[in-house]
């Protein structure tokens, strides 16, 4: 099998010569710092670029995805034409949206992510407030430049399996615009102005994806698609206010994405989302990530396979907060025989690390981790 046909098989609950490997979205990439220590590691030349600011990762060289038996290649939006984030003091900047984020560097001085210090709709009070607000044009064909012909050449000439950065985040980029904890009380306590938001920012995103994907729709193998819901403990919303109020948009989102494309949809969240998985499954989701065994429920991985498996590809699943940092070699290459054990039979499964690689992560074991896959995985 090639990597289109192999990532295909087994989202469609089919068992492919080997499980497929995904690696260079934007939530299962490599950080520039993981990057650099990779490339020292294997002795590749390569000036990655910048992908994603906000959590400093790097595309990943091409010479290093071959290394490590990557299926996946990834398209990638630009940014619009007519915007430059504004540099403001304190390692600060502003975005299109006017979010701030101040940035958060390491001990030794090494620059890892930013964090949120300004939300743009902080002190909106009414619908009309939102209705105001004056948003990015999802529309700037500077963002799609070029994005048509890299698909077609992947698709031409490789036989990689194709994967769009989309995102389309609805539920989580609200709250950036408005602050976590404020649009957190707006669902309990002024359901309309949450619900104004979310509309606001699902016109958005539909705008953006149908850009997208009329460019191609036709080329891609994979919609990647996105938005946290839990935390390590439990999800961040009850079940009900999920049902009611978010994800009857996502289910507009993902209609939509479907009459653009043929392509399957993954869908990121990170955390203890047992009670979301029926509600994204009947949505029209047909690949979650990244399976967080610390998170509470995630870690239960033959039960999930068991009463999710049938209907839902699982992508992702390994241990990234202890196992991956802090184990030994032999240790990663143990607990990737038992993730494979558990979640690999029947199709239904591809894998990627549990989400991006930091930096400190060992080389060694990085290559421990996507060598095991590759050797054991086999059907």
């Amino acid at each position: 099998m090639n990597s289109r046909e192999r990532l295909l098989a087994s989202l469609h609950h089919r068992e492919p010569d080997r499980v497929p490997v995904d690696m260079g979205g934007i939530v299962t990439g490599v950080t520039t710092r993981a990057h650099n220590d990779l490339r020292a590691y294997l002795g590749l030349t390569y000036d990655p670029p910048l992908v994603d600011r906000v959590q400093q990762l790097s595309q990943p060289a091409e010479a290093l995805l071959e290394r490590l038996h990557v299926d996946t290649r990834y398209l990638y939006l630009k940014a619009s034409r007519d915007w430059k984030d504004i540099e403001l003091s304190d390692d600060t900047y502003e975005d299109e949206f006017g979010i701030r984020r101040q940035a958060a560097f390491a001990p030794d001085g090494h620059l890892m992510y930013y964090d949120f210090v300004g939300h743009p709709m902080a002190d909106v009070e009414t619908v009309a407030d939102v209705a105001r607000f004056k948003w990015p044009d999802p529309h700037d064909p500077a963002r799609f430049a070029g994005l048509e012909e890299a698909a077609r050449a992947l698709y031409e000439n490789t036989d990689r399996a194709i994967i769009v950065n989309l995102t389309s985040s609805v539920f989580e980029f609200s709250w950036y615009m408005r602050g976590y904890m404020a649009f957190m009380q707006d669902l309990l306590l002024n359901q309309p102005l949450a619900e104004a938001v979310l509309d606001a920012m699902l016109e958005y995103q539909m705008a953006l994806a149908g850009e997208m994907l009329d460019r191609v729709g036709k080329y891609v193998t994979v919609v990647m698609t996105g938005s946290d819901l839990g935390t390590q403990r439990a999800p961040m919303i009850s079940a009900e206010v999920y049902r009611a109020v978010v994800w009857p948009r996502y289910r507009k989102l993902w209609s939509f994405i479907k009459s653009k494309t043929e392509a399957p949809i993954f869908y990121h969240t990170c955390g203890s989302v047992v009670p979301m998985i029926p509600f994204l499954i009947d949505g029209g989701v047909d690949a979650i990530h990244p399976v967080q065994p610390m998170a509470t429920g995630m870690g239960e991985r033959k039960k999930l396979k068991r009463e999710f498996g049938d209907r839902v590809t699982f992508w992702g699943g390994f241990d990234q907060q202890k196992v991956l940092p802090f184990g030994t070699a032999d240790e990663v290459r143990e607990e990737t025989k038992r993730l494979l054990d558990e979640f690999m039979p029947g199709g239904g499964y591809v894998f990627a690390a549990g989400h991006n690689i930091q930096g400190g992560v060992p080389p060694e074991n990085v290559l421990a981790l996507f060598d095991t896959v590759y050797e054991y995985g086999k059907y």
